[in-house]
């Protein structure tokens, strides 16, 4: 990938390779301290933030850790939050093991988010990230929430270019096998799909990064990230394979045909209000993904960058907290 960004360029080559060396050097800073474990079920905690006002279960994607969503002590949006006074809930997928092969993405809808959604009680708000979105989706539509917000998830995944489509079928398909015996999707599997999504942007960042002050502010922040993006767990075989066939080539959701519990899931099945948050410059899950349902905010931020940019607190968090207080009023 670095060959095909930047063979032409010797120059730009050597800035990404000491971005590269910059970042493996980098200091890291302690993570912040876990907060309170409101619950458990298996592998899959709930940790809250707040002992007052509404609650808001956040689920995060199957790909990466939950991290990103509680990023460090300065940089947090479930901290933020809980500061303008919601109660932020975060669902932590865990690690998962061999024996959960055949544990689909729908499977861990029925096997975690809906156990998670009776521990929170039906007043909570349902609010998914990325891929953790689209699951959400099936959560609401078997389990109503008072509300739910989509940030960033895909559905439709013919809102992808057929380039993409076609690379991480490929992938797939050399992965599969070893994927198979093991039962899990390794992480760096998974790290290639956002490689393969925006290889330019990949080298880019790095080729930013030689250039920063290592001991500023945002380069602890760039660090944060690229370390919660690399040290990802793996993925259940059967929801990788999901993922890879049954929605990103297939496109089941797009086209009303997946099945979670025996039950088609479709925008119809939604009688709770929708905050559907979706960017016009993601690359990883472009706005044409977006499920057309519910009411849209569109922001011209990248997909981690809405969660943890410098912006984040005055847009997307800002938007997450005006439209739950809405909801307390109405």
């Amino acid at each position: 990938m670095l060959r095909s960004e930047t063979g032409h360029d010797p120059g730009r080559m050597k800035a990404a390779l000491a971005g590269l060396r910059a970042y493996q050097s980098a200091p890291r800073t302690p993570r912040a301290p876990a907060p309170r474990l409101v619950g458990q079920n298996g592998r899959v905690r709930i940790h809250g933030y707040a002992t007052s006002g509404r609650p808001v279960l956040f689920v995060p994607s199957l790909i990466n850790g939950c991290e990103i969503l509680d990023l460090s002590l300065k940089n947090s949006m479930m901290r933020g939050l809980a500061a303008r006074g919601l109660q932020p809930l975060l669902l932590d997928w865990g690690t998962p093991g061999p024996d959960e092969a055949d544990l689909d993405i729908g499977g861990h809808v029925e096997r975690y988010i809906l156990p998670a959604l009776d521990l929170v009680g039906p007043d909570a708000v349902l609010a998914g990230y990325c891929l953790g979105g689209t699951m959400s989706i099936a959560a609401a539509a078997l389990r109503a929430p008072r509300a739910l917000i989509l940030i960033a998830a895909p559905w439709n995944f013919d809102g992808f270019s057929s380039q993409t489509r076609n690379d991480l079928l490929h992938l797939w398909e050399g992965a599969a096998p070893a994927a198979e015996r093991l039962g899990l999707l390794p992480a760096e599997i998974l790290q290639q799909i956002f490689w393969r999504i925006d290889p330019t942007r990949t080298i880019a960042k790095f080729e930013d990064f030689s250039a920063r002050d290592p001991a500023s502010e945002e380069a602890h922040n760039y660090v944060a990230v690229e370390d919660w993006a690399n040290d990802g767990p793996p993925m259940s075989f059967a929801a990788g394979r999901q993922l890879m066939k049954t929605l990103m080539v297939e496109n089941a959701t797009g086209q009303g045909q997946w099945r979670v519990a025996g039950k088609a899931i479709g925008a119809e099945s939604l009688g709770m209000p929708v905050l559907n948050i979706a960017s016009t410059i993601d690359r990883i899950t472009p706005e044409a993904t977006a499920l057309p349902h519910g009411e849209r905010i569109s922001l011209a931020e990248g997909h981690v960058g809405m969660v943890v940019g410098r912006k984040a607190p005055g847009s997307l968090w800002q938007h997450i907290d005006r439209w739950v207080s809405q909801l307390q009023n109405s």
